[in-house]
């Protein structure tokens, strides 16, 4: 499964939802714009997307609630470790209160990583972000021995991106 991503204004990425009924689409709204995702099997209708390939996976992505994007760099050659690292999570957050969805998703065209995932609001992300399950999956984060101090494995520094879902405005 693949995942697509473009940005525009709303009404015009509505629109391309509204031209292919038959795909799935979740429209998000960030501060500054606005962002279509497509997921699918097949190819995407979109010209110029960001692209990744989806290698972990729960839930069902819908267009509510709180969407973040944790945007990782990842060189070459740290590829197999960072995605070791996911493929063999505990799991946890599937079990938090307010967790809708999460997608792992490999860069096509570039070096970086997205880890996404979906609340049904921002209460429960940061519920999260201050719970036992959080610190158990990052607890070498911020040590010597964490992946987070690798340099070689992560080339910039990553960063996050927040958005809602368009039945949420």
């Amino acid at each position: 499964m693949n995942i697509y991503m473009t940005f525009g204004t709303a009404d015009f990425l509505h629109k391309m939802i509204e031209e292919n009924p038959n795909e799935k689409f979740v429209q998000l709204q960030g501060d500054d714009t606005s962002l279509l995702i497509h997921e699918t099997n097949g190819k995407t209708i979109f010209n110029q997307p960001r692209s990744y390939e989806v290698f972990e996976k729960s839930g069902e992505l819908t267009d509510n609630g709180f969407f973040v994007f944790n945007n990782i760099p990842v060189s070459d050659e740290g590829r197999p470790v960072f995605e070791h690292r996911f493929k063999s999570r505990a799991g946890m957050i599937d079990k938090e209160p307010g967790f809708m969805a999460i997608r792992v998703l490999r860069p096509l065209k570039s070096d970086t990583y997205v880890v996404l995932t979906q609340w049904d609001n921002e209460d429960s992300f940061k519920n999260w972000k201050s719970s036992q399950a959080y610190n158990k999956a990052h607890k070498k984060n911020d040590t010597e021995g964490g992946i987070d101090h690798k340099k070689t494995m992560f080339p910039r520094s990553s960063f996050v991106t927040k958005y809602v879902g368009q039945t949420e405005q």
